[in-house]
């Protein structure tokens, strides 16, 4: 039986909103089921100032109040990180002072999932640390396992997933084997659509080992993302694992789509992969 990929190190985005506990503590323990090392990552960039002060001896510029404020500001996303990452058998803390994005991006290339909060519905973060997971999913190259609130722990025994014969979905069922290896059962259903491919995916998934069945809903009452959802909730899933973006990003926060519903949303975890 081919063997299934490792899940060696897991990052988790952290910030000083309310759910980041919750997150952090998902992300601990699934670094302790797989003996994973969690590597916490958070950033906070210097604001500039909103008018030109010369230096004045003794008092400190705006810059040099800004930069302090990002480091007090750090220094407590650490202490939350060191508290509530006790299940991991490893862990290392990142930080920087500068733009949580281009930081988080770049310290993706240490990890084999990254673990983040669910995207703000209004589309404005409040905490300058928060990263946007749309922005993640295009650009990290890596599987993004998004984190709704109140969600602390993702047991992953039943998995739904969302299926749509593209090259998206294909890398979201590869990035996704650790896990599915240890469901106890997998649902690969296609959504809005005829396409038999669902069950090619099931055979594929059985031919490593995980049980796995496969169903199709050509005429969804509602949107694909709400199908997914209702199945999910009626399967006793907590985990849909999809293809992101698979038209472009721009469309589907014009007209909509799957990926922008789920990260907004999606009531429980969901692994993205672009």
């Amino acid at each position: 039986m081919p063997s299934l990929p490792a899940c060696t190190s897991i990052m988790v985005s952290v910030d000083l909103e309310p759910e980041a506990d919750n997150r952090i503590k998902l992300a601990a323990d699934l670094a302790g089921r797989f003996s994973s090392r969690l590597i916490g990552v958070a950033a906070q960039d210097i604001l500039p100032p909103l008018y030109f002060a010369y230096p004045v001896e003794g008092i400190p510029s705006p810059a040099d109040l800004s930069e302090r404020n990002a480091k007090a500001a750090l220094a407590k996303a650490e202490a939350l990180f060191r508290r509530d990452a006790s299940a991991a058998k490893s862990t290392e803390w990142r930080s920087a002072v500068r733009a949580p994005l281009a930081h988080l991006l770049e310290q993706a290339r240490a990890a084999d999932l990254i673990v983040v909060g669910r995207s703000m519905s209004s589309g404005s973060n409040s905490d300058p640390m928060r990263v946007d997971a749309g922005d993640l999913v295009m650009d990290a190259g890596r599987p993004i396992l998004v984190v709704p609130p109140k969600v602390d722990r993702l047991p992953a025994r039943r998995v739904l997933i969302g299926w749509k014969d593209t090259r998206e979905s294909r890398r979201a069922v590869w990035d996704s084997l650790a896990l599915l290896g240890q469901a106890e059962e997998v649902f690969v259903v296609a959504v809005d659509s005829h396409d038999a491919g669902a069950k090619d995916v099931s055979a594929y998934l059985s031919q490593h080992g995980i049980a796995a069945s496969h169903y199709v809903r050509p005429h969804p009452a509602g949107s694909a993302a709400d199908e997914l959802t209702k199945i999910a909730e009626q399967e006793g899933a907590d985990l849909i694992v999809c293809g992101a973006y698979g038209h472009s990003r721009t469309s589907e926060w014009v007209f909509g789509g799957v990926t922008r519903d789920l990260l907004h949303r999606a009531s429980v975890c969901c692994l993205l992969a672009h």
